[in-house]
């Protein structure tokens, strides 16, 4: 019997062949100056029988690396990166969006050439630290945006959205999650402006919007989606009322027409976050929900079958298994990963899980 999983469906403008979703995961192989190299491209092209490739976190700004050697798309060297990905892609099949961001304070100057890192705020965020070239230090404060300062950073993205285009992807995730740029001007425990940017829901998700807007205007609509994460505390965040930030910001993607709208949880069994895919289904009308946050194949098939999903989106389990569409039609059993070579560099723990034998 083929499971609703392995069955085509429509995300706006995508023609998905399944209603598996590779998740955006930073991985920390990209070559020096942001650029996607081979390594990048053997990794992408090994899962694109996925019906949705979402690559990893890609910054829209030359000051805004929070890991590193995260990829980016803001220079040509970047673009022909990326090309080299999406081809690769293309060649086999599949359909690959990219995932643009900007991490606002989680990030460190160590790490931008001494660029202060920017924020809804100046409050830096309460954690362990962070790792720099110099070491695990501190995080630093940053510096609240200026108002007049919010046009640059929509039109950053917005010609993150163009380069992406000249790059060939098919479309594009917005990263509205996990206490990044976006995210700090979302969520309340953070945004504490008293401009037509902060303040009233409608205010918080004011950024947001005027980046949905402007990227939808290069790629249209239907391949425009986003990624919000109201319970997930990543990076010191959190909402007062995460419920109606999810009702307001999926009516909004509604009336755009946008061509999905992905939920991040903790964990997508639990009470509080099956509540929230439940506003967003009852919000969303026609655009398509996509749920992410501990999926095996079984509960993944449920939960499309009951129309609590459209697609499910599949983190940890496409790391170890590049053939993690094939493994969940027959009901194998998955490879495990391997967690001290998640961001090590090279081949070992990124391409070199075995796939089914033949």
């Amino acid at each position: 019997m083929t499971l609703k999983l392995h069955t085509p469906t429509q995300l706006g403008d995508l023609s998905l062949r399944n209603r598996i979703v590779m998740s955006p995961m930073t991985r920390t192989r990209n070559e020096p100056g942001h650029v996607p190299g081979a390594l990048v491209v053997e990794h992408y092209a090994d899962r694109a029988d996925a019906g949705l490739i979402i690559t990893e976190c890609t910054s829209v700004s030359a000051d805004a690396s929070a890991f590193g050697d995260d990829p980016g798309i803001y220079n040509e060297a970047q673009v022909a990166g990326w090309k080299r990905v999406t081809d690769a892609v293309h060649a086999k099949g599949g359909l690959i969006a990219l995932q643009i961001w900007h991490p606002g304070r989680a990030t460190h100057p160590f790490l931008n050439n001494g660029a202060e890192s920017i924020s809804s705020t100046n409050r830096a965020i309460r954690d362990d630290g962070i790792h720099t070239p110099k070491g695990t230090v501190p995080q630093a404060n940053p510096r609240a945006l200026r108002t007049d300062e919010i046009p640059g950073i929509v039109a950053q993205f917005k010609a993150g959205a163009e380069n992406a285009r000249r790059a060939g992807f098919d479309a594009i995730q917005i990263h509205g999650a996990h206490g990044y740029l976006i995210d700090q001007f979302l969520r309340s425990s953070v945004n504490d402006r008293t401009d037509e940017y902060g303040g009233s829901l409608e205010n918080r998700a004011r950024l947001l919007l005027e980046i949905t807007d402007a990227v939808i205007g290069v790629f249209g609509a239907g391949r425009v989606g986003v990624r919000i994460s109201p319970l997930v505390a990543y990076n010191d965040i959190s909402d007062a009322d995460p419920q109606a930030l999810v009702a307001y910001v999926a009516e909004q993607y509604a009336k755009r027409g946008t061509g999905f709208f992905e939920l991040r949880h903790n964990d997508h069994s639990k009470a509080e976050e099956l509540e929230l895919a439940r506003i967003a289904r009852s919000k969303l009308g026609s655009v398509p929900l996509l749920r992410n946050g501990g999926y095996g194949g079984a509960d993944g098939d449920e939960d499309v079958v009951a129309g609590r999903a459209d697609a499910i989106v599949y983190g940890k389990p496409f790391i170890a298994n590049p053939d993690l569409v094939e493994r969940l039609a027959i009901g194998a059993e998955l490879n495990a990963v391997d967690f001290t070579t998640l961001y090590a560099g090279g081949a070992k723990g990124y391409n070199d899980y075995p796939r089914l034998a033949s």
